[in-house]
Order: structure tokens, then C-alpha cells, then sequence
């Protein structure tokens, strides 16, 4: 096997994964907390194409990209609320947004 083995892999992983929990918990902006999701779910996909390759099988590669998916539809979601809140004026702050109103 060429390249960096397993251990490096769930290194990395391990260290973008909390980079994205020290993001979600120290700020208030949307957008952030959303980048910080972002990096959470890629850290995640790392971790499973690091074990795929590591057992020589595809099921972590195959999850990876049915993360990928749901990571797109969150991108979608929160996007749309952001435009929403905009829209109304609503402050961009995470504690002071606890509804939407239709």
C-alpha cells in the first residue's frame, strides 16, 4: 500500500472534526455555524475513505458519498433560512433567532 496509512487518515479527520465542533460552539453567525457543519461532515467522509481503503472494501466510500448528499441538502436548507431571515430583517445571530414566523 502506497501513501499515508490509516492512522493518519483519522488524524486528520479527528483534527477537522474539531475544528468544525469549536466553530459550532464558539460562533454566532449562521453562515460560520454552517461552515463549520461543512468541515464536521467532511472530517466524517475522511474517516470513512480512510477505513474503506484501510479493509480494502467500497462501503466507506459509498457511505461517503451518501453523506455528501445530505450534506448538500443541509447547504440547501440553511441557505434558504438565511435568505428568509434576511428577508425580514431578522438579526443574522444564532441564540436570538429562536422562530420563524410565516
Amino acid at each position: 500500500m502506497i501513501g499515508p496509512g490509516t492512522n493518519w487518515y483519522v488524524a486528520v479527520a479527528a483534527i477537522l472534526f474539531g475544528i468544525g465542533v469549536t466553530g459550532v460552539i464558539l460562533r454566532r453567525s449562521p453562515l460560520i455555524v454552517l461552515l463549520s457543519l461543512e468541515i464536521m461532515l467532511n472530517a466524517s467522509n475522511l474517516a470513512l475513505v480512510g477505513f474503506s481503503r484501510h479493509f480494502g472494501t467500497v462501503d466507506g466510500q459509498i457511505f461517503a458519498i451518501c453523506v455528501m448528499a445530505v450534506a448538500a441538502a443541509e447547504v440547501v436548507v440553511g441557505l434558504g433560512l438565511i435568505v428568509a431571515f434576511t428577508r425580514r430583517s431578522m438579526p443574522l445571530d444564532v441564540d436570538a433567532a429562536t422562530e420563524l414566523r410565516g
